[in-house]
């Protein structure tokens, strides 16, 4: 594990992500809040597992981040990954977390923000997680601190678009004025999660890695530099019903007023709601989708290193 130069910095770069950094080698960064909040336990950790094995048969080095004894972890040991998925507990890490845990030594897992920013700085361009988190429904100030980052780290998100619990149409909307490009992978529509989109138009399309990596590339050298989305639809055969997947929304948030959830707990209390509701088919498509994003964000991470 490799410590960054600058004195009492908690960076730590796991020695195989640094080293393939040095070299110019491709790396994917992976969030670990889907490991600590996003799936039940044992499916987290063989999720976990799974996507760093798909990273590296498509030739990247897989880099997982997590806050682990005081420090920013990029690229996670198995007992690590085996510790974020079995123990109560572990704190969500959003941007404005990281100092309060690093400083506790807790166990803390990244959400997407938290993950752009520890890639960032680690040199990181590409990142691969299920979808952003953007602007709640019924509540415009209500905005994910995801969209924050997605203006500031200039890191490509490859997601299936942003969570179906928000409201779509405002989350790009807000991306707009951030100036973040959204990008769908052989496709006009914007992804939504569980389903494949059809209504809500992305910036511009790529039809393959190769191409994506040349918009990214272009994106960068022009001089911008937020981050972008990279949005793809979810394997057709894994796609939930559309009605059945609204309904359960509608009843989660009626469900979440009732108990009175709000702020960060509102999307992990609709995952596992949505969960119930569809008797396990959405944690299965979950699952699917992570995987086909993995898999794309590494051709574009394999794509983009030959750009330099």
């Amino acid at each position: 594990m490799r410590h960054n130069d600058l004195v009492d910095d908690p960076l730590r770069i796991a020695d195989e992500v640094a080293d393939a950094l040095a070299d110019g080698r491709p790396v994917v960064a992976l969030e670990s809040t889907i490991i600590a909040h996003g799936m039940p336990h044992p499916r987290n950790v063989e999720t976990a597992f799974a996507l760093e094995s798909l990273i590296r048969s498509g030739g990247a080095v897989p880099a997982t981040v997590a806050l682990v004894d005081g420090t920013l972890r990029v690229g996670l040991f198995d007992d690590d990954i085996e510790q974020l998925g079995s123990t109560d507990g572990v704190a969500k890490v959003s941007l404005r977390d990281v100092g309060a845990v690093l400083a506790s030594g807790r166990l803390g897992a990244t959400t997407v923000a938290a993950t752009m920013f520890a890639a960032h700085r680690a040199g990181i361009r590409v990142f691969a997680t299920g979808g952003i988190g953007g602007v709640h429904r019924g509540d415009d100030h209500d905005i994910s601190a995801d969209l924050t980052a997605l203006g500031r780290f200039p890191v490509a998100v490859v997601c299936a678009g942003a969570k179906a619990v928000l409201d779509l149409p405002r989350t790009l909307e807000a991306l707009e004025t951030l100036g973040v490009p959204v990008l769908g992978w052989r496709t006009e529509a914007f992804p939504e999660f569980w389903t494949r989109g059809a209504d809500l138009p992305v910036d511009a399309r790529v039809d393959g890695a190769d191409h994506a990596a040349a918009v990214l590339d272009t994106h960068w050298s022009a001089g911008l530099t937020t981050g972008a989305v990279l949005g793809v639809p979810i394997p057709t055969g894994h796609e939930a019903d559309r009605a059945v997947i609204d309904a359960a929304i509608t009843d989660g948030l009626a469900a979440a007023e009732v108990a009175g959830i709000t702020g960060s707990d509102i999307t992990p209390f609709l995952l596992a709601h949505i969960g119930d509701a569809t008797g396990g088919a959405s944690l299965d498509a979950n699952v699917a989708l992570v995987q086909e994003n993995a898999s794309v964000a590494t051709e574009v991470a394999v794509a983009l290193a030959t750009t330099r």
